[in-house]
């Protein structure tokens, strides 16, 4: 893996390996970014996954990003597509979660509670690092109540899943340090609402066509970004985008 902007300080002949928790600290303690990564042609699934989109390099940043992160938001649907358990211990997070619990915890954002709370995400977690289940005052109550026998459960919304309140719950909880992990519906919900501040983007060197989504799935807006770097690993792009201002 190779930072190829900014250039290298000592020039382009650098091969020394990246600092990637440098590149990729937090520059507060309340702040949301979104990791995804996509095809050339902008699709971030692959028969129905991410996983086949990508690579070792891709794989090692997804690693260091859960290791800065307070939570892992994501919502109902890629827990279900991807399979997701709880977050797992790595040694080489010790230092980065020094004086946190050692794993971040997941919080699942859904409006229905459609969950399988028999699943390892829930039967598994960290009990420091219980799951988290966002979900709104319309949901149903005896799906509520039975989401809290397993799970830390937060309200936001009324009729659906207030975001901006929900990251405003997660803060007042030490969860500042927000990573959203998709899907794509979720992420345009979460731009709409004016709420990311960073993108981090892996591209992969492949044509899929067919009908994944991109990046942003949903209602149209408006977001200015600047380029923070960008790092090149077998051909994958794996970049780092900053919300101006």
């Amino acid at each position: 893996m190779r930072l190829i902007h900014p250039a290298p300080a000592s020039g382009p002949a650098d091969d020394a390996e990246p600092d990637l928790a440098e590149l990729y600290a937090y520059p507060g303690d309340r702040w949301l970014r979104v990791n995804m990564v996509a095809s050339a042609d902008g699709g971030t699934w692959l028969d129905g996954a991410s996983g086949g989109l990508s690579g070792r390099g891709d794989r090692k940043v997804f690693g260091v990003l859960r290791g800065l992160a307070d939570v892992v938001v994501t919502g109902a649907a890629t827990v279900r597509a991807e399979g997701y358990g709880p977050a797992r211990p790595r040694k080489s997070w010790a230092a980065l979660r020094a004086g946190r619990t050692a794993v971040p915890p997941i919080a699942v954002v859904t409006a229905s509670l459609e969950l399988d709370l028999s699943g390892p995400l829930f039967t598994e977690a960290d009990p420091d690092a219980r799951t988290i289940v966002v979900t709104c005052e319309a949901a149903p109550r005896d799906r509520r109540a039975e989401a809290a026998r397993h799970a830390e459960v937060i309200v936001a919304g009324r009729d659906r899943v207030d975001l901006a309140l929900a990251v405003k719950e997660l803060g007042g909880r030490g969860l500042g340090r927000v990573l959203c992990e998709g899907g794509a519906k979720l992420n345009a919900q979460l731009a709409a609402a004016g709420l990311i501040d960073e993108l981090c983007l892996t591209v992969s060197p492949l044509l899929i066509g067919g009908d994944a989504a991109r990046v942003l799935d949903g209602p149209a807006s408006l977001t200015r970004l600047r380029l923070a770097h960008v790092l090149e690993d077998e051909g994958f792009l794996i970049t780092r985008y900053v919300r101006e201002g």
